[in-house]
């Protein structure tokens, strides 16, 4: 095939990655049951005027599979972030004793589970929804180059045979996530 196809085809395995990833990142801040500092990654705390993530400011573990454990590296930062795992709003009541904040992760109920199982499926549909789009737009830039109509319709069916191949691993990804948030 020519290079601007074959650029054409990088360019959508590229934007597949990316979806997939993203997914990832999604998928770990579902919660699954047991406690897991991944739960907190979207938490932003306010460090000296700017937004920074809790990572960045604080230790944070998981000593047993409901509890976890914030040590900050300033300890006139726990009240910041006590207050920014509270903005956050997941579900935590997050228990400062001076010099840690302890959130013990309650068990899931079953109908939690079920919402939690839901909003898995619906991070998957976006991320099927990306991979569809990278898929029209490879399609469009095709129709677009200057070559014959056999080359166009080949680097079309290598197009969705990636769009598929993305599709299974995505679809194989809420498999094992769902497994993970519905096992007590």
């Amino acid at each position: 095939m020519t290079e601007e196809i074959d650029f054409i085809i990088d360019t959508t395995k590229e934007a597949m990655d990316s979806a997939v990833s993203h997914l990832e990142k999604e998928l770990r801040s579902i919660r699954a049951g047991k406690a897991s500092p991944a739960m907190l990654s979207n938490v932003q705390v306010d460090y000296y005027g700017s937004q920074t993530p809790l990572s960045q400011v604080a230790n944070v573990n998981t000593p047993d599979a409901r509890t976890i454990a914030i040590q900050p590296w300033e300890k006139n930062m726990l009240h910041a972030i006590e207050k920014a795992i509270m903005i956050a709003n997941l579900g935590f009541n997050p228990m400062n004793n001076g010099e840690n904040i302890i959130i013990n992760v309650p068990p899931l109920t079953e109908e939690r589970r079920r919402g939690l199982a839901k909003q898995a499926k619906a991070e998957v549909e976006n991320a099927k929804v990306g991979i569809r789009n990278a898929r029209k737009d490879a399609n469009n830039e095709i129709k677009k180059t200057d070559v014959s109509d056999d080359m166009k319709k080949n680097a079309e069916a290598d197009v969705q045979n990636l769009t598929d191949k993305y599709v299974k691993i995505v679809d194989e990804k809420f498999s094992i996530k769902e497994k993970e948030i519905m096992t007590v």
